[in-house]
């Protein structure tokens, strides 16, 4: 190699050394970040003890959450588990958006959870005094931030229920609408077996991941990056009570309980839209 071919070379290792450096420190901060919120007091025991099945830092570090954004969860359900987390990440410098239950649903389900998650957020103002709740009802309410307001929006293993309810292409419209451009969907949801047909009930919980990924591409969206950082090939998706029969649900009701606690939660699609 001659001189000013390697002059060239350790120019351009050290121009790429500068550039990443910010970007590495950044990586390194947000993760110092969301582990402290991870190991807080604040957090319910039942939460932490599914980490070890959900990966709370890995997938956020995925997604690309940064403490300055305005970020959207979607279904945050009763007991606010990421919640938990993105609440007091977001706290100092951004913004997070839960977009929970229909307050006039008659459902007990609902009820129940509605009540469960509004005790939770009053029991720690020092943590939850500055979320934003609004309703997440398709196909009916669908204001869950301003139009073109939200940096990213998240949503863990919701995507079966729109499907069985029929209102899938309108959640992803939502999400659509409600994000930035170049803002980031982030979704996680029961992977189905690719050997069967998709349920177009999805009764089971489970979804194909092509088409969960149609879905998102319908509503405009561009796929990022997959990652199978919740994926569990232990899982046999041919359960009789679905998704439940395995942990945290368990409601196979055959007696293999401990069975199914070795197989541990369901194998999980992990995806990374982009508007």
């Amino acid at each position: 190699m001659s001189i000013r071919n390697t002059k060239s070379l350790i120019l351009s290792l050290l121009f790429t050394i500068t550039w990443l450096a910010p970007t590495l420190q950044a990586h390194e901060s947000t993760q110092h970040l969301l582990e402290q919120v991870l190991n807080g007091d604040h957090r319910d025991a039942s939460n932490k003890a599914r980490d070890r099945y959900r990966h709370p830092l890995q997938t956020l570090l995925f997604f690309g959450v940064k403490p300055d954004m305005t970020v959207v969860e979607i279904s945050p359900g009763g007991k606010g588990w990421y919640m938990e987390m993105l609440a007091p990440y977001l706290r100092e410098s951004g913004q997070y958006y839960a977009a929970s239950y229909d307050q006039s649903a008659n459902s007990g389900y609902v009820k129940r959870n509605l009540k469960a998650f509004d005790a939770k957020v009053k029991a720690r103002p020092d943590i939850y005094d500055r979320i934003t709740v609004t309703e997440f009802a398709p196909p009916t309410k669908l204001s869950i931030a301003p139009e073109g307001s939200a940096d990213m929006i998240l949503t863990f293993r919701n995507v079966h229920n729109w499907v069985g309810s029929g209102a899938a292409d309108k959640a992803f419209a939502t999400f659509y609408k409600t994000l930035k451009p170049g803002g980031v969907l982030g979704l996680v949801e029961h992977r189905a077996s690719t050997s069967t047909p998709q349920d177009p009930k999805a009764k089971s919980g489970y979804v194909r991941e092509d088409y969960v990924i149609k879905l998102a591409e319908k509503a405009g969206f561009q796929l990022l990056a997959k990652s199978e950082i919740n994926s569990n090939p232990k899982d046999s998706k041919d359960h009789v009570k679905g998704v439940w029969t395995l942990p945290p649900s368990l409601r196979g009701g055959d007696g293999q309980e401990e069975k199914y606690r070795m197989i541990g939660e369901s194998d999980r699609m992990t995806l990374k839209f982009i508007k």
